[in-house]
């Protein structure tokens, strides 16, 4: 019978890459099993495709910001239960406010000792509605008296969003925080990418580059290029700055902070369940009409 623990880092590389069964397998077993090696391998060769990210969460719950009008903290928390129809829930969503007003109270400073400072709260909600539910993450955002903060909840919960911005704009605070949630930033200018990140990525492009037909007879200098560009674009995506504005897509992020003087200075995004593995539960009968037993 196939070794369960390959079958189960096939299944984590295939849902991180998109790969094929088989495809993950060769790569695991030409990198010994593991599994960030795997990924980089895919992609130099050409197999790796872009992951949806829907196929990757699994955790049902609720994100949501909350400030506290006395103090003028923010917090944006994740909060997870086990079945969408309890996260859509009036009072799971009670539940959760309660868990936000709570932090804010009592200025809590981390998962362990909140969930500790509620744990009446969690008692009571486990009973009454009948699931598991657990406090994943949260962050309190403070301000000086001429920042801005803008917040933003999408889908009912499924995704908030913080941003901090150098001054008060209200309109723009609100506009960029819907911003965020819909276009995914990881950073906020291009100089805030490590140089360790993008050190690997080139390192990709490059491998990518020798493997792919049309690029590997090109001169050095001239792939040298192709590559510095390609690198240039993933994290231009990435980066909000660079990212084309929501609510006027003729200017970047960079052109509208500066027609307005202003300058971003964090933000949070949280998306419900987030890196956290669908559960498949026929992947292992896929698996094993692929690789045999």
């Amino acid at each position: 019978m196939a070794d369960n623990n390959l079958i189960e880092l096939i299944k984590v590389l295939r849902e991180r890459t998109g790969a094929g069964l088989m495809d993950c397998k060769g790569a695991l077993l030409a990198n010994d099993l593991d599994v960030d090696k795997a990924c980089d391998w895919l992609r130099e060769k050409g197999l790796a495709k872009a992951a949806k990210k829907a196929e990757r969460i699994a955790a049902e719950g609720l994100a949501i910001t909350k400030t506290c009008e006395s103090c003028g903290k923010t917090v944006i928390l994740e909060v997870n239960c086990e079945t969408d129809f309890v996260a859509k829930s009036d009072a799971f969503k009670s539940f959760v406010d309660e868990i936000a007003s709570r932090i804010l109270s009592k200025n809590l400073k981390d998962v362990v000792s909140a969930t500790e400072a509620c744990e009446d709260l969690f008692s009571e909600a486990t009973v009454k509605m009948g699931e598991k539910f657990s406090l994943r993450r949260f962050e309190v955002v403070d301000k000086k008296s001429e920042e801005g903060i803008g917040t933003y909840i999408h889908m009912g919960g499924k995704i908030a969003v913080v941003v901090v911005l150098e001054k008060a704009n209200p309109e723009l605070e609100k506009q960029l925080a819907m911003h965020i949630a819909a276009n995914n930033p990881q950073y906020i200018n291009m100089s805030d990418v490590p140089a360790d990140v993008l050190e690997h990525e080139r390192n990709v492009q490059i491998e990518a580059a020798k493997n792919d037909e049309k690029l590997k007879s090109k001169p050095l200098p001239v792939l040298e290029k192709i590559v510095d560009g390609k690198v240039h674009k993933t994290f231009q995506e990435m980066t909000l700055s660079e990212q084309p504005f929501l609510m006027d897509d003729s200017k970047t992020i960079a052109q509208v902070l500066t027609e307005k003087n202003n300058r971003v200075l964090r933000f949070i995004r949280y998306q419900v369940g987030e890196g956290i593995e669908k559960r498949k539960d026929d992947f292992a009968s896929e698996v094993m009409k692929e690789i045999g037993k």
